[in-house]
């Protein structure tokens, strides 16, 4: 099988760590066993990953230096897809013992810049301020911002992902063999202009939903969409919680998973089964397993 297998956040960062790059490659060493069983039991694998924390981060750096250069989102997006990229692929290689080729592609994913997404930013990207000095950064910048609980951040447009043109790229290199580490963050952002060209934009993609689209765009029999959770819950968090094994697309649709959790993976999950394909969610180290249909949350076509 063709397999796209989507790192979550707690691939690189558990929660409450440091983010340090040694604890980002002491997870992703864990991460790597995961995906080399994949290869190991025969499949082809694409990977993508979440960079959240990386981005936050990077952001925070460059505005510390010099506030009016900071480098934009679709900047930041590209560095950390490298730097992540890295990790991933050289673990990778080490847990297959270098028996099979890996390799990081910065992947652009065109969104729509007449997305509705451009006039509501939804999305949390960077550190936490009071209020007046979230107000102040704003105003000196730019940005849009929104409560987080107490304190106040910035937000940016979450657009959906609507074409991959590097698309072609993995292709090429999946027809000669290689796992390829791509599409890291939801991808670069990037819109179309009247001529054709392509031009970053401030944005943060979905990860999962990116994760779909790529697995859709290039025919794969599987998405994994992998977390620090075992399995989707009806009513996760209450004394009612129970786990789901078997979603239908028309069953994932109804359940209402919250925005803020499991939301969107199990719509992405959902857009995904809806054209052939399975998905699964549930847990890194069972990524095997999920595949297997032993474990997990498995998303697949009207039963």
């Amino acid at each position: 099988m063709l397999v796209v297998a989507a790192l979550g956040g707690n691939a690189l960062l558990k929660r409450g760590e440091p983010l340090t790059a040694q604890a980002q490659r002491t997870n992703v060493k864990r991460a790597a066993e995961a995906l080399a069983a994949i290869v190991r039991a025969g499949h082809r694998l694409v990977v993508t990953h979440g960079n959240g924390p990386q981005v936050g981060l990077l952001a925070l750096q460059g505005a510390s230096y010099k506030p009016d250069e900071a480098y934009p989102l679709d900047v930041l997006g590209a560095e950390t897809e490298g730097m992540i990229g890295y990790m991933i692929e050289q673990e990778l290689e080490n847990a297959l013992s270098h028996d099979q080729p890996v390799a990081t592609l910065l992947t652009q994913v065109v969104v729509d810049r007449r997305d509705p997404a451009f006039g509501k930013p939804t999305k949390f990207v960077g550190p936490v301020y009071g209020r007046d000095e979230a107000e102040a950064r704003a105003k000196a910048a730019g940005w849009a911002i929104a409560a987080d609980g107490a304190k106040w951040r910035r937000v940016v447009a979450s657009p959906q992902p609507v074409d991959i043109p590097d698309l072609r790229v993995v292709k090429l290199l999946l027809d000669q063999g290689v796992i390829v580490i791509c599409a890291g963050g939801g991808g670069i952002p990037v819109i179309q202009r009247d001529d054709g060209s392509l031009v970053g934009v401030e944005a943060v993609i979905d990860k999962d939903a990116a994760s779909a689209l790529l697995a859709r765009k290039l025919g794969a029999d599987a998405l994994l969409l992998l977390t620090d959770v075992d399995a989707v819950y009806r009513d996760f968090g209450t004394e009612t919680a129970a786990r789901i094994t078997h979603l239908t697309p028309s069953e994932a649709d109804a359940l209402g998973a919250p925005a803020g959790s499991m939301g969107p993976k199990v719509n992405a999950g959902r857009d995904f089964a809806l054209t052939g394909g399975f998905t699964g969610i549930g847990r890194l180290e069972d990524a095997l397993h999920i595949l297997d249909g032993q474990a997990g949350t498995r998303i697949e076509g009207e039963r």
